[in-house]
């Protein structure tokens, strides 16, 4: 019998923040409701979140095949939550999906079998190429900011490695400044509320920075496109400023995504400021002429047809 492709309802489990083994708790009980109810063959779960783990756990004890989409990226820090995610959603998917010949050989290290590995590009590639068109077609946000193309940084932060720890939140605003003072560009930072709200706690000054409230996707693309520099701690803007040609550094000690930095997109600082405004320096005397080493954005093609050969 040939597999269905059925559209459902989204889903809200409205699980709410809250400590990781209570929400990871609240989303295995509210997605088993949802997989009992709709029966799939197959559920891929994409990323390294605590639904992502909830998700596999709880489609694997239905037995239900599971399909692990950004599978094998490793930062070797198990002090990040994510890194526990992504191994445990890997170990227990039935078909890993790695982005890059770096991934699969992650986990081909870990013992997962060769035969349950396809390395498929990135589906953040897809993504970026769909939605930069319709974000150009929106209104002119460079526009309303008063900014122009390549003349300001980009900043996120929102671990809480760096925003719950005083010392490296204070150094990354140290960095910020000290950037913005050799440079002479604005520094745009859509603030998480988590990092406003510790920033305020430590007492730190945000004077030297343009902060802005938190931005739809859309909206932060456009941004994103026409940053001279992004600084970030997020793995996700990583991948996405390296396809978009868009220098970056991180601001983190170690990453799951070294293809950025082995072809010269990205650059590791750590929190340190002097880090910080050396590596921006560094990194922005360099070309952007770099090769994109997540695939041609048919990532989500190839895992949806491989899917559904699994279920037929």
């Amino acid at each position: 019998m040939s597999p269905i492709i059925r559209e459902c309802e989204a889903r809200n489990l409205d699980v709410g923040s809250g400590i990781h083994a209570e929400q990871t708790g609240r989303i295995m009980a509210g997605i088993e409701k949802v997989l009992v109810q709709e029966k799939p063959e197959i559920v891929l779960v994409q990323g390294d979140t605590n639904t992502v783990l909830a998700s596999a756990l709880a489609a694997s004890k239905l037995h239900i095949k599971v399909g692990h989409v950004e599978a094998g990226l490793r930062s070797y820090d198990r002090r990040m939550p994510e890194e526990i995610n992504r191994i445990v959603a890997d170990h227990i998917s039935d078909v890993l999906f790695p982005p890059t010949e770096t991934a699969k050989k992650n986990l081909i290290e870990e013992g997962i079998p060769t035969e349950r590995i396809i390395v498929t590009g990135n589906t953040v590639v897809d993504a970026v190429a769909q939605n930069l068109a319709i974000a150009r077609r929106k209104d002119n946000l460079l526009q309303r900011l008063g900014l122009t193309s390549k003349g300001f940084f980009l900043v996120t932060a929102h671990r809480a490695e760096n925003v719950d720890t005083k010392q490296r939140l204070e150094g990354i605003l140290q960095g910020l400044e000290a950037i913005q003072n050799e440079f002479s560009l604005p520094i745009i930072f859509p603030m998480h509320p988590r990092t406003a709200k510790m920033a305020q706690a430590f007492g730190l000054s945000l004077d030297e920075i343009h902060v802005t409230e938190l931005l739809g996707y859309l909206d932060f693309l456009q941004l994103e496109a026409n940053a001279r520099l992004v600084l970030t701690d997020s793995g996700g803007l990583q991948e996405e400023s390296c396809i978009l040609g868009v220098p970056c550094v991180t601001l983190r000690d170690n990453t799951e995504r070294p293809e950025t930095v082995e072809v010269g997109a990205n650059t590791l600082a750590g929190t340190d400021p002097d880090a910080m405004l050396n590596r921006a320096r560094k990194i922005l005397a360099q070309e952007t002429s770099w090769a994109n080493p997540f695939g041609d954005g048919k990532a989500g093609e190839r895992i949806i047809q491989i899917s559904l050969e699994m279920c037929s």
